[in-house]
């Protein structure tokens, strides 16, 4: 039986140790933290569930190709049925409401001024309606479970291919822009951050109007919960607050990963762990190929801050997903925003004490360099306090019934992320700017040595984890002779 060391038990690197369980490996993985999942995790506090990870899911419909590995490697199982959200998101601008629904049809009622241009985004999503991320088997290959790739899939997926590089050549705000109702334009930035590239934004609204994107029952925890047991259940072990420290070696020797307790030897490591930390860090010697010069001068990342509150009130009036315009800005890590995007958990079963309800929301932007100098200076705690409080009184400013009741709260900046996962300016992928292709590591480095996860593929958050472990996988087994197996 071949060894295999994982570093770290992110979605990426549970994918791969399903898979060469599966596949007759023996693996261990190394993971710091004290849970699976790693940036997409969600945690309690005094009876509250602040949800930092999943806020829909691609591939949760049943028949998309991605749904395969979600369903193989036991992310979604009686556990966790997923519902869809609809409407998706609402905006709340003073006392008018506004929702976008799955179906775009609706907005067009709602902003007549634009039906001509709601007419041609209609028809840029519908090009993406039959276009799924891809999940194939590698040339070279042993497969007992060959997926199969039809002309009439290919060729149904050919509208989206022609449309990409246009897609590509701008962001999403500008793209947005063409719109002349300010609240519709409000109410598309809140699909995705609009300053990454326009094919975001419709590959995503894509996957709302075709049924997929649901939300899981329980979060991004009990997924990932769920596929730490499917891998234990098939053999392999997961040693956790057991940080990898250095990876020496590779070749027929195997490789040795030293961690504080000593060092394991295996025939191969995949470096699930963030890709441009670890090949400063978790090597003898920084890596030097072109790949990484290239990554070190021309990397972009995706970087927010996490606000979460627990709040003695009822609030399942509001919308599940609320996008709400602010009378005044509000200043956080040094970046000024007119609106905040706020999940209402109020709807899900045991995220609150009875009668209580938990609100999260995400603020992007690069505040790292921020909250660094803030740690460094001592005025970290009192920042995150500040903007806690500015948060708050711009909150109940629509939602009345957050003054004076909130019990708990919670933050995470990019620091607090650079701490607990050991990612790149605590970023939770790679920026995909428009005409900007991202720089990656490749996943086989060389034999014996892989990486896999968010650094190795452009980016695309857990669709792009899953992917890109089971690729990983499968260019492991065939380097070393071994059968790819994807299900029992």
């Amino acid at each position: 039986m071949k060894t295999l060391t994982i570093v770290g038990a992110g979605i990426s690197g549970l994918v791969a140790g399903v898979y060469a369980c599966r596949s007759g490996w023996h693996v261990v993985i190394l993971e710091k933290a004290g849970n699976p999942g790693g940036v997409s995790t969600s945690w309690k506090r005094r009876g509250y569930t602040f949800e930092g990870g999943i806020h829909w899911l691609i591939g949760s419909k049943p028949g998309v190709p991605l749904n395969d590995i979600w369903t193989e490697t036991g992310a979604l199982a009686e556990n966790n049925p997923v519902y869809f959200k609809d409407p998706v998101y609402t905006l709340l601008d003073g006392n008018e409401r506004t929702s976008l629904h799955r179906d775009l049809r609706t907005l067009s009622k709602d902003f007549p001024e634009d039906r001509f241009f709601l007419a041609l985004m209609r028809f840029h999503v519908w090009c993406f309606t039959f276009f799924h991320t891809p999940v194939q088997d590698i040339f070279g290959l042993k497969v007992r479970h060959p997926r199969e790739f039809s002309i009439l899939e290919f060729v149904k997926m050919g509208p989206a291919v022609l449309l990409t590089p246009f897609l590509m050549l701008f962001s999403a705000r500008k793209y947005i822009s063409r719109f002349r109702s300010r609240k519709l334009r409000h109410l598309l930035e809140a699909v995705v951050d609009p300053d990454i590239n326009a094919l975001s934004l419709i590959y995503t609204l894509s996957s709302f109007t075709g049924g997929d994107s649901g939300y899981p029952e329980g979060g991004s925890l009990r997924m990932a919960r769920n596929m730490a047991d499917t891998f234990t259940s098939l053999g392999g072990e997961i040693l956790y607050r057991t940080p990898a420290l250095k990876v020496l070696g590779s070749g027929e020797g195997g490789v040795v990963v030293k961690t504080q307790d000593g060092e394991i030897r295996s025939d191969a490591v995949i470096i699930s762990a963030d890709a441009r930390t670890a090949m400063d860090k978790l090597f003898e010697s920084p890596l030097q190929d072109g790949w990484a010069r290239r990554m070190r001068r021309n990397l972009l990342t995706s970087q927010c801050m996490f606000i979460a509150l627990g709040v003695k009130a009822d609030l399942s009036a509001y919308p599940r997903c609320m996008k709400i315009m602010l009378r005044n800005p509000l200043m956080a890590g040094g970046i000024e925003y007119d609106s905040i995007t706020v999940n209402n958990y109020s709807k899900e079963a045991g995220y609150a004490p009875e009668g209580c309800t938990t609100l999260t929301a995400i603020l992007s932007g690069r505040s790292y360099h921020y909250w660094k100098e803030a740690r460094e200076n001592g005025t970290y705690a009192a920042l995150k306090q500040q903007v806690i409080e500015d948060f708050i009184k711009a909150l109940q400013e629509t939602v009345p019934e957050v003054e004076g009741n909130v019990e708990v709260t919670d933050m995470a900046t990019p620091v607090t992320y650079e701490r607990y996962c050991d990612t790149f300016e605590g970023s939770y992928m790679s920026d995909w700017l428009p005409g900007h292709f991202a720089c990656n590591a490749p996943m086989r480095y060389r034999k014996g040595i892989y990486f896999t996860g968010q650094r190795t593929a452009f980016s695309g958050g857990l669709p792009i984890a899953a992917e890109t472990g089971r690729r990983c996988v499968q260019k492991l087994c065939r380097d070393y002779g071994v059968e790819f197996v994807s299900r029992s």
